[in-house]
């Protein structure tokens, strides 16, 4: 049951595989990634992500935006954990696979104001957010369950929150 527009298209994608996969006999795997993060994300797009747009500013000297009062959490997975369920998807023989859609992410939960005081202390800054109203169709929690990922693709997401978030940091001091 989408609650916003994007999860709207999301799920779209999936009755798409599902036809195609039933009709011409494709052989498919959806991959639900949640809050993909690292090196070389724009922070300047219009629907850049939180990550890089609260580095940008932090290594800017300037006051990140938190829509809502940050609370809200989400399940940031690093992008080399996505390549790696992109390729044991690619790669399965796992014939009970096929078909089947897996939520790929950490399994874990962080909240936006703890995401900013990570990158805050990994910045040593001493700036504070501004926060305004919540965006209209945000959801507040977001946590994926990985069970069926590990089960069917062998899915283990080996690098967690933190260690994502000093690897991207490093990534745009360098830049």
């Amino acid at each position: 049951k989408p609650l916003s527009p994007y999860a709207v298209s999301k799920l779209c994608n999936e009755f798409y595989a599902s036809v195609f996969a039933k009709n011409y006999g494709m052989e498919i795997i959806g991959l639900r990634y949640f809050n993909i993060f690292g090196p070389r994300q724009n922070p300047t797009g219009a629907y850049a992500a939180v990550i890089p747009l609260f580095i940008d500013a932090l290594l800017s000297g300037k006051s990140p935006v938190i829509n809502g009062n940050g609370n809200q959490t989400r399940d940031f997975t690093f992008v080399e954990n996505a390549v790696q369920a992109n390729i044991k998807a690619m790669f399965t023989e796992n014939k009970a696979a096929l078909g089947e859609i897996f939520n790929i992410a950490v399994g874990e939960r962080i909240s936006i104001n703890q995401l900013f005081e990570i990158l805050k202390d990994l910045t040593d800054s001493t700036i504070s957010p501004i926060y305004q109203n919540e965006r209209q169709g945000d959801i507040n929690n977001s946590l994926a369950d990985i069970t069926k990922a590990k089960k069917y693709l062998n899915y283990s997401p080996e690098i967690k929150h933190n260690e994502g978030l000093k690897i991207t940091l490093g990534w745009f001091k360098n830049e």
